[in-house]
């Protein structure tokens, strides 16, 4: 079966292999305290013009923000998100379950505005409701949508105004740099906090979390110890990020323009066959709307994941790229596309 499910099903790009196989009998120091998490985290300091920054590699994405946000957030405090967002969706209450809420906002192409962060602010206004004190966004957004700059400047002036933090969830954030509409500096800029993605982006797994606001530093390692993300054998984390993060981030970024790459051929081929979408995306994920005929037609030979009916006979279906995903899949999968569509008329 050819898999547009998501972008982590292939293992990890051969180089990243042959580095870790290369390291595999250095005997390095435990916990994140080798040469190599340290010279990771030098080349993510320059890449991201912050040279002060504290940076923290943990496994997965969801194990990074339950971390980031329950360090960050005192225990009476909440996160103001899109109600698409990550944390409010697909994390199983991790965030709630370490104490803190999550307020949802009505998204706009699967993106949080300032006008929703003043309004989720203004409306919690009492003792006996949870305090905003952090706004968190995704880059790319779950709907594969992107911030451009002026709008995540426009948030951190809403965060600012209100005395908020400002967090973003960076997995697939190799997607959205690849697109040249924002660069990693401008991110380090307006964020408080953010995470460089490896697991969605040609790493075996890890997540790079950047700590910009020397006001969020002090104590974070005894937090991710003891939520239990401190990994024995950190180095290898850190191993992947030389990889992914040498020559200014060219191995991070090329893997991300390919999965763009892969994912706009088969927008546009999906669309010339006269599908509609949900949204328009410029990253690795799309959002089609199918008749169900099509769906059962092709879905022997192709993964991919439902979303919702918009209505009786229609099934939104999300296609993601990776890395790793082939040409010859995209092709092949027009070609079965194609064909079922003349079937069917």
């Amino acid at each position: 079966m050819i898999r547009f499910c998501n972008d982590y099903s292939e293992g990890c790009h051969p180089s990243i292999l042959e580095a870790m196989a290369q390291a595999n009998l250095e005997g390095n120091p435990g916990y994140s305290t080798d040469s190599h998490t340290a010279h990771a985290k030098e080349l993510i300091c320059a890449a991201a013009q912050c040279p002060d920054a504290d940076v923290h590699i943990m496994v997965g994405g969801t194990q990074t923000n339950t971390v980031a946000l329950s360090a960050f957030l005192r225990p009476w405090e909440a996160a103001i998100a899109a109600d698409t967002g990550h944390i409010c969706v697909h994390e199983t209450g991790a965030i709630e379950a370490s104490g803190h809420k999550c307020i949802p906002c009505p998204n706009v192409d699967g993106k949080l505005t300032p006008d929703a962060v003043r309004k989720a602010y203004a409306e919690h206004n009492c003792v006996h409701m949870p305090l905003p004190a952090l706004v968190y966004i995704s880059q790319t957004t779950e709907l594969g949508t992107l911030y451009t700059f002026d709008e995540l400047k426009a948030l951190r002036q809403v965060c600012d105004e209100l005395g908020l933090i400002f967090y973003i969830d960076g997995a697939r954030l190799g997607s959205a740099l690849a697109t040249q509409q924002i660069t990693l500096p401008q991110l380090a800029q307006v964020a408080d906090a953010f995470y460089i993605g490896g697991t969605k982006n040609g790493a075996l797994f890890g997540e790079a979390l950047v700590i910009c606001n020397d006001r969020l530093k002090e104590g974070f390692r005894y937090n991710i110890k003891q939520r239990g993300a401190l990994l024995a054998k950190g180095w290898m984390l850190a191993v992947q990020f030389e990889v992914l993060m040498q020559n200014d981030m060219q191995l991070f970024i090329e893997l991300g323009r390919h999965a763009n790459e892969q994912s706009l051929r088969l927008r546009d081929g999906i669309a010339a066959l006269g599908y509609e979408f949900t949204n328009h995306s410029d990253s690795n994920q799309q959002f089609v709307i199918f008749p169900d005929a099509v769906v059962a037609a092709l879905e022997n030979d192709f993964g991919f994941e439902a979303q919702y009916k918009p209505d009786d006979t229609h099934t939104v279906e999300r296609l993601v790229t990776s890395w790793g995903t082939r040409p010859e899949d995209v092709d092949a999968f027009l070609s079965a596309l194609a064909d079922v569509t003349t079937k069917l008329k």
